[in-house]
């Protein structure tokens, strides 16, 4: 759970870390259709789970881009986290309230699908709110909204103003025409990042989800 602070005199990002923590603090959602006709093809002929395979292409690719791990210690100093894992929802429909469960990163997929299923056949069904115990610092939030295909979604986080690390929302996939599409938010601190990083994200998403075939 390594944490490298930033030698503010030197980045090249100061002036506009400066400006959007101090003067303007503000977040911004934005959110994007993310074609998964090719992810879902390769999933369904090699029998997989869905969340799991999507938590691991967004984690795997958050943890390429430093901006996307960016967050501050507690003397409230900038910094990069050098990895980060997948913190997810997990609903239980019996009671209608939700899980949210992490599991440790692994770069290789099938290391990191076999953590997942490890955690979901312990925790899986416990209905704490954070049923695995020692949570870390270092974890990249996401959650799903299997229910509806939005085309927007706002986050607010009314007491976390120093939160910078990245918060993703993904929804219902649904069929139109000859392609299969899915939503994806994401919620980020324009302290951390600007509009080209995430439009930049977003298209190395698609990359990726379309290429998942070359990751088993």
């Amino acid at each position: 759970m390594e944490f490298q602070k930033i030698d503010m005199e030197t980045w090249n990002r100061k002036e506009t870390f400066l400006h959007y923590w101090n003067q303007v603090p503000c977040s911004y959602s934005v959110t994007a259709e993310l074609d998964v006709t090719s992810l879902r093809k390769t999933v369904v002929h090699e029998k997989l789970k869905f969340y799991p395979v999507v938590l691991y292409l967004l984690t795997r690719l958050v943890n390429s881009r430093e901006e996307f791990r960016m967050a501050v210690d507690a003397e409230g100093m900038p910094g990069f986290w050098k990895e980060l894992s997948p913190c997810y929802t997990v609903f239980h429909p019996e009671t209608e309230t939700f899980s949210c469960l992490w599991s440790k990163y692994k770069e290789n997929f099938s290391d990191f699908y076999r953590e997942y299923e490890n955690d979901m056949a312990t925790y899986g069904t416990r209905k704490e709110f954070f049923p695995k115990s020692g949570v870390p610092s270092n974890l990249l939030n996401i959650s799903m909204l299997p229910w509806i295909h939005f085309t927007a979604f706002e986050l607010e986080l009314h007491r976390e103003r120093n939160f910078l690390l990245p918060i993703f929302t993904l929804g219902k996939w649904i069929r139109r025409g000859g392609a299969e599409t899915m939503p994806v938010s994401i919620r980020v601190h324009h302290a951390a990042c600007d509009g080209f990083h995430v439009a930049r994200l977003f298209e190395e998403l698609q990359k990726q989800a379309d290429s998942f075939a070359c990751y088993l």
